[in-house]
C-alpha cells in the first residue's frame, strides 16, 4: 500500500491538525493546512482510484480545478472525487468536529466504497475511532506506539538504531529534572524540547548563566508557561550544537502494512523564526556530501520501527556538520506522521511520474533528474483579499505554472490561505538544482515583490 500509488480503492483523507492547538494557533492560516494533502488529488489519474477529501470549511472550487487540471481527464476524476465539509472552521481539531456530527458521519460511510484506506495528517485517538465506526483501516502507526515519534522517544529509537544523536536526556517530567540535565550536558547553552512539539513550536534555548536569555521559538512563552507543560507532556534537554556551519536535513520514509520498510527521499530543511528551528520550507534532494549519511541513519532508523510495528510516512530530522572523518549526521528527532515534506514529495513525484533512486538518492525520469525547491511561506500584503483563482491564473499568464512536456515548474498548496492571509505555498521542480532554485525566486519576486528567502 501506497497513497502515492494506491492502484485501486478508495483514499478517505482525514487532514485534521489533530496536534497540540497552542502551538498551532501560533501558525498564521493554520486551518489551511488542511489543504496540504490535496496532492493525493493527483492519485486519481488512475481510473480505478477514488478520493474522499473531508475539510473544516468547504474548498475553493477553483482550487480543486486547479488540482484536477493536472490530470488527463479531469472530468472523469471529479466523478470519484467527493469533498465533504462540515462547514465549520472555528472548531478543531477536524476529526473531533465530525465525530460529534452524526450526520457527517453517515455522510462519509455513503462515500466509502469498496476497499478504503483512512489516510490522516496527523494519527490520534480521534482518527483510531473515526476508522472503528467507519470499519476501515488507517494508514499510519497506531496511537500505542506514538511516543517513538516523541522527543524522548525518538531517542530511544536512535540509540537503538546505532545512529550519532547530540548528548542530551529524555523523559523529563519536572522542573528539576531539567534543571539537573542541563548541568550535565557541556557547553553554555543547551536546548530544551516538549516531547509532542512540532514546527520548531515546542523549543527553548537556555543560556545557563544568564536564564532571561532564554529564546523561545513560540512567540509569548514564559519559562513558567513552558515549565508547566514539561510536567504536562515531558521534555528532552540536549546539547546546544554551536558547530558552524551547520545544515538540516531531513529524510521521507514508508513502512508497510507487511513491514517493508524504505527511505523515499532525502531533503534540506530552510528553518526560520527566533531560533531558527522552524520550518518554512525545503529542497530535494539533501546535499550530495552528506546525503549517503542521512539515508543510511534514516534507513536505519526505518527498520528499527518496521520491527516495533510501525506503518506509515513518516519523517526525520537532522544536523549535519563537517568532522575530521568526513560529514556526519546527527538525529535530531523523529515525526511519526505526514510532514512539511510530505507534500512537496507527493507533488513532483505525481506530476513528473518520477522513480526514487536509491543508489543516488535522486529522483529520475527516465535519464533525467527532478529537483525541486518548496516553500511554505510565501506571504504578501498585495496577496490579501485576492481569490485563489484569481492568482492561479496570473502565475499561469506570467509562464510561472507547470509545463506538462518538460514536466517542471511551479505546484501550488495552501491557496485557500490567500483571501484572509494573503500567504501560499508553492513546489518548483527542475531538471536541476539551479533551474529549480532560480524558477523558485522568479516564482516569489513576482508573487511577494520580493526576492526574500524562501
Amino acid at each position: 500500500m501506497s497513497i502515492f500509488e494506491p492502484g485501486e480503492g478508495t483514499l478517505v483523507v482525514v487532514p485534521s491538525l489533530s496536534l497540540p492547538q497552542d502551538e498551532l494557533r501560533r501558525i498564521t492560516g493554520a486551518r489551511c493546512y488542511e489543504e496540504r494533502l490535496l496532492f493525493l488529488l493527483f492519485t486519481l489519474r488512475d481510473p480505478r482510484v477514488k478520493v474522499v477529501y473531508l475539510s473544516s470549511a468547504p474548498v475553493d472550487p477553483d482550487i480543486v480545478a486547479y488540482y484536477l487540471s493536472f490530470l488527463p481527464d479531469p472530468s472523469g476524476a471529479a466523478d470519484r472525487l467527493r469533498l465533504i465539509s462540515l462547514d465549520d472552521p472555528v472548531s478543531q481539531p477536524l476529526t473531533r468536529t465530525l465525530l460529534s456530527r452524526p450526520d457527517a458521519i453517515e455522510r462519509l460511510r455513503q462515500a466509502v466504497d469498496g476497499d478504503a484506506w483512512l489516510v490522516p495528517f496527523v494519527l490520534s485517538e480521534l482518527e483510531e475511532e473515526l476508522a472503528a465506526l467507519l470499519g476501515i483501516p488507517l494508514y499510519g502507526p497506531a496511537t500505542s506506539l506514538a511516543y517513538y515519534g516523541s522527543k524522548s522517544g525518538s531517542r530511544e529509537v536512535g540509540l537503538e538504531a546505532g545512529v550519532p544523536m547530540a548528548r542530551g536526556f529524555g523523559d523529563l517530567r519536572s522542573a528539576a529534572e531539567i534543571e539537573d540535565a542541563m548541568e550535565a550536558l557541556p557547553g553554555e547553552r543547551v536546548i530544551v524540547k516538549l516531547n509532542d512539539g512540532y514546527s520548531g513550536l515546542g523549543n527553548a534555548i537556555v543560556t545557563k548563566s544568564d536564564r532571561s536569555r532564554t529564546s523561545f521559538s513560540a512567540e509569548g512563552e514564559t519559562w513558567e508557561t513552558f515549565t508547566a507543560k514539561i510536567v504536562e507532556r515531558g521534555a528532552v534537554a540536549e546539547e546546544f550544537i554551536e558547530h558552524q556551519p551547520l545544515y538540516f536535513p531531513s529524510a521521507l520514509a514508508r513502512i508497510t502494512p507487511g513491514g517493508d520498510h524504505d527511505v523515499l527521499a532525502t531533503h534540506d530543511q530552510v528553518l526560520g523564526g527566533a531560533n531558527k528551528d522552524v520550518y518554512q520550507g525545503c529542497s530535494f534532494p539533501a546535499a550530495s556530501r552528506y546525503r549517503a549519511e542521512v539515508q543510511e541513519s534514516a534507513s536505519g532508523i526505518a527498520r528499527v520501527l518496521a520491527e516495533r510495528g510501525v506503518v506509515g510516512l513518516f519523517g526525520m530530522d537532522f544536523f549535519a556538520m563537517k568532522t575530521d572523518a568526513g560529514y556526519a549526521a546527527l538525529l535530531c528527532e523523529i515525526n511519526l506522521r505526514i510532514g512539511g515534506t510530505t507534500h512537496p514529495f507527493g507533488a513532483a513525484l505525481l506530476t513528473t511520474g518520477a522513480t526514487y533512486d536509491h543508489g543516488t538518492g535522486l529522483l529520475m525520469v527516465g535519464e533525467q533528474p527532478k529537483y525541486y525547491t518548496a516553500t511554505d511561506n510565501c506571504a504578501a500584503r498585495c496577496l490579501r483579499g485576492r481569490s485563489p483563482g484569481e492568482v492561479v491564473r496570473t502565475v499561469e499568464r506570467l509562464g510561472l505554472g507547470f509545463d506538462h512536456g518538460r514536466r517542471t515548474g511551479n505546484v501550488f498548496h495552501l491557496l485557500g490561505a490567500i483571501p484572509e492571509h494573503g500567504k501560499l505555498g508553492f513546489t518548483t521542480i527542475g531538471d536541476s538544482r539551479e533551474e529549480a532554485d532560480e524558477l523558485h525566486r522568479i516564482t516569489r519576486r513576482a508573487l511577494c515583490g520580493t526576492p526574500s528567502s524562501r
